[in-house]
C-alpha cells in the first residue's frame, strides 16, 4: 500500500485529482445525489450517465459511471471504506499492474467481474481507494496509470452544483434549464418536493422517482 504523497509520482493528472477528491463520507453523499439529479433529468435507466445502488450487496454500496461509449468508473463503499477503479477505454489496460498492489481488504472488488475484464484479466486504467481512517488519505499504486483520471471529474469538482449544470446542458441539451437553487438542493440530500423536482424537469413528478429514491437511498422527509 502506498500513500499517494510517498509514492512515486502517480502522474500529475492522478495527483490532482486525489487532492481534490471529498472524504469517502462526503463522496457518497455527492455521488448519491447526483445520481438523484440523473434519475430526474433521464427516467430511462439506460440512458443515465451517473447511478448509484445502495444495496449493491454484502453491506456495500456502488456508485457507477457508464458514457456509452466504453469508458466507465466504479466506486465501492464498504466497511473497509472506498475502492474506486477507472477505464478509459483508449488507454492500454493497466489492471495486471496495478492491482497487486491493492490493499487486501479491497481485493474483491478490485477483481469484480461486473466492473469489466477481457480473457479473465480485469480492466482498468487507474484505481485508488481509501480507508476507514480519516489519517489515511487516498492511495493509489506505485504503478502509474494509464488514463482515466479525468473521468472523475464531476465527483471531484470543487462546485459540484456549478459542473453538474455546465455538464448536463452539455450532455442532455434540455429544453427546461434546470434551476441551479434545485440542483444544490438534491445535492445537499435534502428531501425532495414536488417544487424542487419541477424546477430540474417538469416533465418529472416526484412520485415517478420512488423507485429511484429506494435504490439510490436517498433521504425522504
Amino acid at each position: 500500500m502506498h500513500d499517494t504523497q510517498d509514492s512515486p509520482d502517480p502522474t500529475p493528472e492522478l495527483r490532482a485529482l486525489l487532492a481534490r477528491m471529498p472524504d469517502p463520507t462526503a463522496l457518497r453523499d455527492r455521488c448519491r445525489g447526483i445520481a438523484m439529479l440523473e434519475a430526474i433529468l433521464s427516467p430511462d435507466w439506460g440512458d443515465r450517465y451517473y447511478s448509484f445502488d445502495s444495496a449493491w450487496g454484502d453491506g456495500r454500496q456502488m456508485a457507477s459511471m457508464r458514457d456509452g461509449e466504453g469508458d466507465d468508473w466504479f466506486m465501492v463503499f464498504s466497511d473497509a471504506g472506498v475502492y474506486a477503479r477507472g477505464l478509459d477505454h483508449t488507454a492500454p489496460n493497466a489492471a495486471p499492474r496495478l492491482l497487486p498492489e491493492v490493499p487486501a481488504a479491497f481485493r474483491s472488488q478490485a477483481e469484480e467481474p461486473a466492473f469489466g475484464e477481457e480473457d479473465g484479466v480485469p480492466l482498468a486504467t487507474v484505481c485508488f481507494w481509501h480507508g476507514t481512517r480519516d489519517d489515511d488519505g487516498w492511495q493509489a499504486p506505485s504503478a502509474a496509470p494509464t488514463g482515466g483520471a479525468d473521468l472523475f471529474a464531476l465527483p471531484a469538482a470543487a462546485d459540484p452544483a456549478r459542473a453538474y449544470l455546465e455538464w448536463a446542458e452539455e450532455y442532455y441539451e434540455p429544453e427546461h434549464t434546470p434551476d441551479p437553487a434545485a440542483v444544490a438542493h438534491v445535492l445537499a440530500l435534502r428531501p425532495l418536493t414536488d417544487a424542487v423536482v419541477a424546477a430540474i424537469d417538469p416533465d418529472v413528478d416526484l412520485d415517478d422517482l420512488a423507485e429511484d429514491i429506494a435504490e439510490i437511498g436517498y433521504p425522504t422527509a
